[in-house]
């Protein structure tokens, strides 16, 4: 009777000791992923974002220099004219042929600064916008 006591008692620590066992390996499961988790929520910035401009421009695939230099130099020519025509000539297409419309780089500058504070108001806006996606 003396030897199943024994084995009784060795039988229960050992249980006790598989218990605890278990315990810790739960225990450094859950802080691995409690780290896992703070680290996938840790902020990112506006600025860090990664920008591809064919999300936001046409451009063929081997071609993209010349569309981008083609944008770079007619867009804001095409602006400039555009605000030349709406406030400098009132609207009036008489008063635009008085304009000199020889002067590229003049026209050019004009619409770059359209081009360039409406794109800056833009960015604005879309930082002001800005809500970080976090995937748990």
């Amino acid at each position: 009777m003396n030897e199943t006591v024994k084995e009784e008692l060795i039988r229960q620590r050992n249980i006790y000791y598989y218990n605890q066992m278990i315990v810790n390996e739960k225990n450094s499961l859950l802080s691995k992923n409690v780290l896992q988790k703070t680290k996938k929520k840790s902020k990112s910035s506006f600025g860090s974002q990664k920008i591809d401009l064919r999300d936001f421009i046409f451009a063929p695939k081997k071609w993209e220099g010349v569309f981008y230099t083609f944008y770079a130099i007619f867009i804001p020519y095409g602006v400039g004219a555009v605000f030349l025509f709406f406030f400098i000539a009132g609207g009036n297409y008489e008063n635009f042929k008085l304009l000199n419309m020889n002067a590229f780089l003049i026209i050019w500058l004009i619409g770059y600064e359209v081009v360039a504070t409406f794109s800056l108001l833009w960015i604005m806006v879309l930082y002001l916008q800005y809500e970080e996606n976090i995937t748990s």
